[in-house]
């Protein structure tokens, strides 16, 4: 019985410290460039921000075509026009990757925390093995000794039936 005690309190303890790292994580602690890089991707990896530059572009170009003379600040084939894209690519681009890494990492913690909760299922499902043979062992004992007095009480009242069967014979 002590064994089975002794499980049972390892299995509570384990389980303590799982579920309090699993509901209790660490405060991740952000810098300025990363708050930011994390709004720059959320934003640039969006529906509205798709939806912005194409009406931007479009307006560009649109007042660059129809527009004459010096109000043009950038005719046909708009250079300028390419310049600020590629250089928003540029900007966006490592802005982006490093706001992917940090989500990595956050795929990675939360892999590790299912890791630990498989792992400590397997733990209980073997406890609980070890609980349930314990059990059967305790049972089997059980019953041998209930089996070894029954056979003691057969025994004497075998021998007292065979007392009783001599006493009649004689």
């Amino acid at each position: 019985m002590k064994k089975l005690h002794q499980l049972v309190i390892d299995a509570i303890k384990e389980e303590k410290l799982i579920i309090d790292k699993l509901q209790h994580p660490p405060e991740e602690l952000f810098t300025k460039g990363q708050k930011l890089s994390d709004k720059v991707a959320q934003f640039g990896g969006s529906w509205k921000f798709i939806i912005l530059f194409m009406v931007i572009l479009t307006v560009w170009i649109f007042y660059n075509v129809s527009m004459g003379g010096k109000e043009k600040f950038d005719p046909y084939p708009f250079i300028l026009m390419n310049l600020i894209l590629s250089c928003i690519a540029a900007l966006q681009a490592p802005i982006i990757m490093m706001s992917q890494n940090r989500q990595e990492d956050k795929d990675r913690k939360r892999a590790e925390d299912d890791y630990l909760i498989n792992l400590k299922a397997e733990i209980e499902i073997r406890n609980l093995h070890q609980k349930i043979n314990l059990l059967m062992e305790e049972q089997i004992d059980k019953l041998m000794k209930t089996q070894e007095m029954q056979i003691k009480l057969l025994q004497q009242l075998l021998k007292k039936d065979n007392q009783e069967q001599l006493k009649k014979i004689t």
